[in-house]
């Protein structure tokens, strides 16, 4: 009967079941594998209690936020800066493009959002200037990882409830490593763009155009500043920065004429989708790791790792090489809502600074999203710039391997993810 969930889970799998039916089934079978009287009268509370939290609301505008800049014509103005900045390297586009991504990941929290939004402005811009597609692809999948770990975050939002940590300092200890893991992906550009020999966006850097781009994208670039600066400095919470965002991209949208009430239709409706598909998921992820807290796997999984070692350098090389195999199978915000349950406890016990943990846990994961067989962001990357899923699937691996570096980088010097929010908020 103790194989029962894993049968369950693999057979569902083949069988390509919305990976939240998955977890909700998977969750099901392991409460009849261990005894567990009253089943059906559990599943609708967990189902509710799993989504009945007050942080889980900011979600909704932060989809709805990308929608907006995406009809609103802010995102252009982001882009125009940075190719004027950038532009006149070897690669220009490719670098605008992960520049790009962190300014949409800071003020969208969402991977998928930016992975869209670059893949209908960027990913024509660079193939009409010579680039291969796959290549152009794999830049912005790569560059939308990004969306996950640059504040704003749902995923730091998700953590922080699981957990219990503030989702204050989880967003402020993203920005370090955020930054740090764009440069890794540049070094990717970099040696690329050099073998293929890929042209600049222009010959020379020129000022005068910089300067004009930059102060016509001022507007738009202040967006992120204010959602994360008010965060960090405790002015509004996550989910009232993920208003204001939803608000300073519809005012900009309409200065910039692009933007008109009829729009709004499409834009909710949309929103709507998006939000109900992820609050299912948490929902049925709920009724998962809750059977497994019952059946106390996040204790026994504790005391296995530390019967084989209590070196912390070798538990933590454990966790990722764990977090990349199942990244690699299982789609990342629900291996999230099944694992951090059953790691948090293993980080208290190794004495592991939890925000610092918590962000290897989430990055790691995060990569799985441009990881194949299952990477989230290489099928929304495939179907919506129309490149073949097989060679985005061989183009992406140096920037996967280049992320794999730097969190290691991260992992084993944590005071890369720490020295900010204990600058600003004090040690925990």
């Amino acid at each position: 009967m103790v194989a029962l969930p894993i049968i369950m889970f693999v057979v569902l799998i083949v069988a390509g079941c919305p990976f939240a039916f998955v977890m909700g089934l998977t969750g099901v079978s392991h409460l009849f594998s261990i005894g567990f009287e009253g089943i059906a009268d559990i599943l609708s509370q967990k189902m509710f209690y799993g989504i009945n939290t007050f942080s889980y609301t900011c979600i909704a505008f932060f989809v709805c936020a990308g929608q907006i800049m995406n009809k609103g014509g802010v995102t252009q103005s982001i882009v125009d800066v940075a190719q004027e900045l950038i532009g006149f390297k070897k690669g220009g586009l490719a670098y605008a493009v992960i520049i790009v991504g962190m300014v949409l990941a800071a003020i969208l929290g969402s991977s998928n959002a930016v992975a869209v939004i670059l893949c209908s402005v960027m990913i024509p811009a660079m193939v009409s200037s010579g680039y291969d597609k796959e290549f152009a692809g794999c830049t912005v999948a790569s560059s939308a990882i990004l969306g996950v770990i640059i504040p704003p975050s749902i995923d730091f939002v998700i953590y922080s409830v699981l957990t219990g940590i503030s989702v204050k300092r989880m967003f402020v200890a993203g920005i370090v490593p955020g930054i740090l893991l764009g440069l890794c992906f540049m070094v990717v550009v970099y040696f690329t763009a050099k073998k293929r020999n890929y042209p600049k966006y222009r010959e020379h850097f020129s000022g005068k155009d910089a300067f004009r781009a930059l102060v016509k994208g001022i507007p738009s670039l202040m967006v992120p500043i204010i959602i994360v600066g008010g965060v960090m400095g405790g002015i509004f919470t996550a989910t009232e920065s993920g208003a204001i965002a939803c608000l300073a991209a519809t005012v900009l949208g309409f200065i910039n004429k692009k933007l008109k009430l009829k729009d709004f239709v499409e834009i909710f409706a949309n929103s709507g989708i998006v939000t109900a598909g992820i609050m299912l998921i948490i929902s049925m992820g709920n009724i998962i790791g809750w059977s497994l807290a019952y059946d106390n796997v996040p204790e026994r999984l504790v005391s296995g790792i530390l019967s084989i070692t209590t070196n912390g350098n070798i538990v933590m090389l454990l966790i990722i090489l764990l977090l990349f195999v199942i990244g690699c199978v299982m789609e990342a915000f629900a291996a999230e809502l099944i694992l951090i349950p059953v790691l948090a406890p293993l980080g208290e016990a190794m004495g592991y600074d939890p925000i610092h943990f918590g962000l290897i846990i989430i990055i790691m994961l995060t990569i799985a999203l441009a990881t194949p067989p299952v990477g989230m962001l290489l099928f929304t990357t495939s179907k919506v710039a129309d490149i073949e899923l097989g060679k985005l699937n061989k183009c992406i691996w140096p920037f996967v391997l280049a992320a794999i570096i730097g969190t290691l980088i991260l992992a084993y010097t944590p005071v890369i993810t720490t020295f900010l929010p204990n600058l600003l908020y004090g040690p925990m």
